[in-house]
């Protein structure tokens, strides 16, 4: 297995972790912590996140 390959195994296996913990958060009626500039933090329903799609 060449290196490209396995960097994009590793990240869609890494997506695919991200989007079953969103979907087991939301189960849950938990929120996730984001911060997109590094500065602000937020928590923001992960329901909310899968309903706006923004998590591809």
């Amino acid at each position: 297995m060449s290196n490209k390959e396995f960097s994009e195994k590793l990240k869609s296996g890494i997506e695919l972790a991200g989007k079953r913990m969103l979907k087991e958060k939301a189960m849950r009626g938990e929120d996730i912590i984001v911060s997109a500039d590094g500065k602000t933090i937020q928590r923001i329903p992960a329901s909310q996140v899968i309903a706006s799609n923004q998590i591809h």
